[in-house]
């Protein structure tokens, strides 16, 4: 068989009757449709629903798929105490998929499970699809830090191992969109939240997947959305197929967007070839951008770039250049070198204080680490370096505080310190819209827990991006 429909779900577990407790009438039309969706997969009569989820196990660079036979999951945390489900996992799918994926080059596997119960991803439309029916076992795959293309591929393997296997599969992308609709929202708002979900719900009604392809990363990060790559996954599944599509729902009311929306797959198009279509756009896109940003250097920046194509290419270290300014030669200073490829950070190291005889003995040094031992990323290779743009941030001397009010985030970056530990968040950072968070995030970095006594210091920097 193979897959037989896709469907594009959110997850709020208010949804959930158990967790909603009337609020669920706020969001009617999401309501409905999960109705009619789950109708139409009790008509199907899948053997198998395969689940991407964004809240499960993430990995940066590897695609967790539900180990073991089964897994339990409930909505205790949103105060339902009383709603379980259990899933049958479907072993032989799980193994088709990772052993395929593999052989493809994607890192995928039932490894490193740290939590083995369904996360809200699953629960919430599979609780409505068991209203329904429940004659079907599950595959549960989890997002990974990897490129959009990565997870288009690794649909390419849902498809083919269910077709491998003889299966009949349906796929729930599981993704809410913009978490940034409005003001009075939880999350707030942000203008590229409803830009967001424009483009992607233009995307569903036409089953133009190459369109969620081009939506640019950092569109992507300032509408905080949940699920984009869910969505990416899923086209996968549709590979060089024509499909079918259809919107059956789409609204925003708590400031998060919700869309349904339905796929089925057509007669064989070669045209397409969407995977290879978006690479060949994203290299010329990259290199544009690249380019650009090179042309408008200043010394920070080009010193940065130029000391970690030195070491790529040739394994030692750029000597300082000659005729750069007073400011790089002779004032010393923590820098954090930021290396980015098109949108996406590629690598990012940083001192607090000087280490070095100069700001520019530091660029030149985080440069090339910030490339190469970064351990959230593998280390630059040849081929990437003409996609990167650069970003130097030169930090002034820190200074004590006594109160978080002393803070503000657009202008002072925060350092936190209990005991050895001590964790630095700069300044201005996209998403990181209040002082609570900026702390919170410096606490995560240095592994301080939630009721440690902390010390604070801020410190101002000039950014050169």
């Amino acid at each position: 068989m193979g897959v037989i429909r896709a469907y594009a779900m959110p997850h709020p577990p208010l949804a959930v009757e158990g967790v909603g407790r009337g609020q669920e009438r706020g969001i009617a039309k999401t309501i409905s449709a999960f109705e009619e969706a789950s109708a139409e997969i009790a008509e199907l009569e899948p053997e198998t629903i395969v689940f991407i989820t964004p809240h499960s196990v993430l990995y940066a660079d590897y695609f967790h798929i539900s180990p073991g036979s089964s897994a339990d999951g409930d909505f205790l945390r949103f105060g339902d105490s009383k709603t379980r489900l259990t899933a049958q996992y479907d072993t032989q799918l799980a193994e088709a998929i990772s052993r395929i994926a593999e052989q493809n080059g994607i890192p995928a596997g039932g490894l490193g499970e740290r939590d083995a119960k369904l996360d809200h991803g699953v629960t919430v439309p599979m609780w409505f699809i068991n209203q329904h029916y429940s004659q079907y076992k599950t595959v549960r795959v989890s997002q990974s830090g990897l490129e959009p293309e990565d997870h288009y591929r690794l649909g390419q393997a849902i498809a083919e191992a269910s077709e491998k296997t003889g299966r009949k599969t349906v796929v729930i992308g599981s993704s809410d969109m913009s978490h940034k609709l409005e003001h009075d929202g939880p999350y707030g708002f942000a203008p590229e939240g409803p830009r967001f979900d424009e483009l992607v719900a233009e995307a569903l009604v036409e089953g133009d997947f190459l369109s969620l392809f081009k939506i640019p990363q950092e569109l992507r990060e300032k509408a905080a959305e949940c699920g984009y790559n869910s969505l990416i996954m899923l086209a996968g599944c549709f590979d060089r197929r024509k499909v079918e599509a259809r919107l059956l729902s789409y609204e925003g009311p708590f400031g998060v967007g919700y869309a349904i929306a339905s796929f089925a797959p057509g007669t064989r198009d070669e045209s397409r070839n969407l995977c290879e279509q978006y690479m060949e756009e994203y290299l010329k896109n990259s290199l544009e951008s690249a380019h650009k940003s090179r042309s408008e250097e200043d010394d920070y920046r080009a010193l940065a770039r130029q000391s970690l194509e030195y070491a790529v290419k040739s394994g030692g270290k750029l000597q300082v250049p000659k005729g750069l300014p007073d400011g790089l030669l002779n004032q010393k200073a923590g820098v954090f070198v930021s290396l980015h490829k098109n949108g996406r950070l590629r690598g990012c190291i940083g001192t607090i204080g000087p280490t070095t005889g100069s700001i520019a003995e530091e660029i030149i040094q985080n440069a090339v680490s910030a490339g190469l031992s970064d351990n959230r990323f593998d280390p630059v290779s040849p081929d990437e370096l003409p996609h990167l743009t650069y970003k130097v941030d030169v930090l002034a001397a820190p200074e004590p505080i006594s109160s978080p009010q002393e803070l503000d985030v657009k202008r002072y970056g925060v350092i936190v310190s209990s005991g050895h530990r001590r964790g630095l968040l700069l300044p201005n950072l996209d998403g990181i819209d209040s002082v609570d968070e900026q702390i919170a995030i410096a606490r995560q970095k240095a592994g301080i827990s939630g009721n440690a006594q902390i010390r604070l210091e801020r410190f101002e920097v000039t950014r050169h991006e």
